[in-house]
């Protein structure tokens, strides 16, 4: 079982928002952190934005924080990042792992492509 999906990915004009979901298995998701990964052309991969098993404390890189909103949903498996007033530096492909990562489970990774 693949132990983590992104999707929710695509172009959009600078200034437009775009919401990226995960699902993943029981298992991965099961008190862990769970956070958001970017990787841009030529550039190595980092840290967007985490959250604890209990959703109550979230974190975020500072280029994004204040436009980008992570959240779960326990009972779905599921984590999803809300990105709005997105900006040209924010093209590249997201993936969710868990915070801390596990290099066994980066998966395909999402698509985010914004235009200027």
């Amino acid at each position: 079982q693949v132990p983590l999906v992104e999707s929710g990915g695509g172009l959009v004009q600078a200034g437009g928002s775009l919401r990226l979901s995960c699902v993943a298995s029981g298992r991965t998701f099961r008190n862990n952190g769970m956070g958001w990964f970017r990787q841009a052309p030529g550039l190595a991969r980092e840290f967007v934005a985490g959250i604890t098993w209990s959703g109550s404390n979230t974190y975020y890189a500072g280029s994004v924080k204040g436009r980008f909103t992570i959240s779960r949903d326990n009972a779905k498996n599921t984590v999803s990042l809300q990105m709005n007033d997105l900006k040209a530096e924010d093209t590249a492909v997201y993936y969710c792992n868990t915070n801390p990562p596990r290099a066994s489970y980066w998966g395909q990774g999402t698509q985010v492509t914004v235009s200027s």
